[in-house]
């Protein structure tokens, strides 16, 4: 049980609570737009902790969510065939950029998660979706791949620039969901080798990750159910807002 709750004893009551109202957050937002999990516990929690500390929470609940995402739609192997290029410079990128990079590297971290956050929203506020010509995904695939890796390794981030490839894939919704799902989930178990390297992924930090399984996977039901109720467009739009905001106070001020 030491191991389970000895983060939290180390951090105080205060920003347990942070973490905890983070993750529900997080599922919360997940549950309505299929996204966003790692995007707001990182955003969140980098303006509180190291993004290495960060990052080691979002392990189980990233992982857990995403393969949940993933085993529903039908269109698991059409997607491992068509996307696997992409998916191993992924975890290439990804294991090698944690030893090269490292998130826990340097004071930097924080505002290179803070840019990759703000590039990230102002793709989402302002730029198209685009269809990638027939050809191109070929070699687009891989190399977006080991981007996205190289991101993630820095500053724990799956996003950029995974997401806007897999949109200009022309993918039908549910193939999307799975798509993500599939993406994120190699770019966590990555991020979990890349982060036990560098010693940031103990038995404490695994009991930490575990415990906000919970909150996550309530916010996750909860948007599912909120996702009925709302306007996707204005919910993902003041999404990328909120988080345009948060990387920009990151960028700036680590």
């Amino acid at each position: 049980m030491t191991t389970f709750i000895g983060f939290y004893q180390d951090i105080g009551p205060a920003l347990t609570l942070l973490v905890l109202l983070t993750f529900l957050l997080a599922g919360a937002v997940k549950g309505v737009i299929g996204l966003g999990l790692p995007t707001i516990a990182m955003g969140l929690l980098g303006l509180a902790m190291a993004p290495a500390q960060a990052a080691a929470l979002l392990i189980v609940p990233s992982a857990l969510t995403n393969l949940w995402q993933l085993a529903n739609g039908g269109h698991l192997l059409a997607l491992l065939r068509r996307l696997w290029p992409m998916l191993a410079t992924i975890f290439l990128g990804t294991v090698l950029g944690s030893a090269w990079l490292g998130i826990s590297s340097g004071a930097w971290a924080a505002h290179a998660l803070g840019g990759a956050l703000l590039v990230y929203a102002l793709y989402g506020l302002y730029l198209p979706s685009v269809q990638l010509k027939p050809g191109r995904e070929v070699w687009l695939g891989p190399l977006c791949g080991l981007l996205t890796g190289l991101v993630t390794a820095a500053t724990g981030v799956f996003v950029i620039p995974a997401v806007p490839y897999l949109q200009s894939l022309g993918l039908s919704r549910e193939e999307m969901i799975q798509a993500l799902g599939l993406s994120f989930s190699v770019s966590t178990l990555a991020l979990a080798i890349g982060l036990a390297a560098q010693g940031a992924l103990g038995g404490q930090a695994l009991g930490a990750s575990l415990l906000v399984l919970a909150p996550a996977l309530l916010g996750l039901l909860l948007g599912q159910r909120l996702r009925q109720r709302i306007s996707a467009a204005l919910f993902k739009r003041c999404f990328f807002i909120g988080l345009a905001l948060l990387g920009a106070q990151l960028l700036l001020n680590g």
